[in-house]
């Protein structure tokens, strides 16, 4: 099995490279997880608490259940991946069946940041992408999809999005095996590392 890692900051484009890879590899053969599903479920915080949360730091991640979970895959086990709610900040009480494939994609803004979940990941792709375009597309998916207001994703950005990137996500980017600017846009980057792949499922 082969497990890769695609970070990047927020609104870097990295789901978009993950789920082109998908696509282009066959949903067959690939899995593919992301890291938004395995925050920390904070139900038993109100719910003014739960928005006072840096939800960009690491501590915010269940880093645990997100390694256990990897390494299961790795051993040709099944798992049920968590569903979050962001628009109450909580896991809700279903589940996604997950079963083993050659590939298992993961795809987050920290997974770089941490020492054991770096060290399961074969290849580690960085997705870097300037910071105003990162910054627009994430207050058009919060506000749009996840029901947030203009001035929380502002204050939200100011106050962590944009201290947790400098402290932790762009720092992470010296682990990284290949770097791939502007994220899903770069055709070239993209075909590369899916034609990498797809040598090594036919050799495995």
């Amino acid at each position: 099995m082969l497990t890769i890692g695609i970070a990047g900051g927020t609104g870097s484009g990295k789901t978009t490279v993950a789920e082109r890879l998908v696509e282009s590899l066959g949903p067959q053969d690939v899995v593919l997880l992301s890291q938004d599903s395995y925050y920390a479920d904070n139900r038993h915080l109100s719910i003014q608490e739960r928005e006072r949360v840096n939800y960009d730091h690491p501590d915010s991640v269940d880093g645990d259940l997100l390694l256990s979970h990897l390494r299961m895959l790795r051993s040709r086990q099944a798992i049920d991946m968590p569903i979050y709610d962001f628009s109450s900040h909580t896991r809700i009480d279903e589940t996604v069946n997950i079963q083993p494939k050659s590939v298992v994609i993961l795809e987050g803004i920290l997974i770089f940041a941490d020492p054991a979940i770096r060290q399961e990941l074969d290849i580690k792709v960085f997705v870097d992408t300037d910071a105003d375009v990162r910054v627009l597309r994430r207050m058009s998916r919060d506000i749009q999809e996840r029901g947030r207001s203009f001035d929380s994703v502002f204050h939200q950005y100011l106050n962590t999005v944009k201290p947790m990137h400098d402290a932790f996500v762009e720092p992470s980017k010296r682990f990284a095996d290949l770097i791939v600017p502007e994220g899903g846009q770069n055709e070239i980057a993209i075909g590369l590392l899916a034609s990498r792949i797809q040598t090594y499922l036919k050799i495995g």
